[in-house]
């Protein structure tokens, strides 16, 4: 199986099927997990399968992305008190080795019902395109990064974001450039700047770029875990999860 049929399965084992040892055969024994609420190891997730069973926890994925031996699954998790809500969106990534998945990371956000654009949280796009464009729009998105979302050459946003077509997810933030600043000016007025220092993970395929990175939202640490669509070289399309990354977790793994 390929790696994105690997992380598939293994999805489907354990919030689907509720299958213990489908799940076993699928997770490398040493998995190690950067769940904030999970301690690392495959038993553990094993063992706590038909707790989720009983739980009536769904899990529906709306997008996967997939690089090498990463893969990127946007979800929604309902009935999801187990971890912490009742309707979660998630973004899991899962590195996929010998056959088995051996590490995991993810972002889950409670689901907002109304938000500033009119868009849900999950919904648009969908289709991976322009395969043969993979390289070109990681690198938008590492510069990207860099320049814009680091701060290092913020003035440089529209090299990045189109200026005719931009749509926003996130609850917060309304479409368009316009829609970003404000939100922006927004969250500085109320001690809530968004920094990122660094980004650990950025997977791409196609049309679509996914990064994982690590900052803050006001003064407390936070997660943020951003997809980017791009059309003809611009970012046309934005979703994402942030989560405050804890002091205690039940491993020495860390949120990265």
């Amino acid at each position: 199986m390929t790696p994105r049929e690997i992380a598939l399965s293994a999805v489907q084992a354990i919030f689907a099927d509720f299958d213990q040892a489908k799940a076993q055969s699928l997770l490398a024994p040493n998995y190690i997990q950067h769940n904030v609420g999970v301690p690392t190891g495959a038993e553990p997730i094993i063992s706590f399968i038909p707790a989720l069973q009983e739980s009536g926890i769904k899990c529906t994925v709306h997008r996967v992305i997939s690089e090498g031996n990463l893969v990127v699954l946007h979800g929604t998790y309902e009935n999801a008190q187990a971890f912490g809500g009742d309707t979660l969106v998630a973004f899991d990534v899962f590195r996929v080795e010998d056959g088995k998945v051996a590490e995991h990371w993810d972002n889950l956000q409670p689901l907002a019902i109304e938000t500033a654009s009119g868009h849900g949280m999950t919904d648009g796009a969908t289709d991976i395109q322009d395969l043969h464009k993979t390289a070109t729009n990681k690198a938008l998105i590492e510069g990207f990064v860099r320049e814009v979302l680091q701060g290092h050459a913020p003035e440089r946003v529209t090299d990045y974001i189109s200026t005719t077509s931009y749509t926003q997810h996130n609850p917060l933030v309304a479409d368009g450039l316009d829609g970003l600043g404000d939100a922006m000016q927004a969250f500085a007025e109320a001690g809530q700047a968004m920094t990122y220092a660094r980004t650990p993970l950025i997977v791409a395929e196609g049309n679509f770029v996914f990064t994982a990175s690590e900052g803050k939202l006001g003064e407390v640490p936070t997660a943020f875990f951003d997809l980017f669509r791009i059309e003809d070289g611009k970012i046309v399309e934005h979703w994402d999860t942030l989560s405050t990354i804890p002091d205690d977790m039940p491993h020495t793994n860390g949120k990265f």
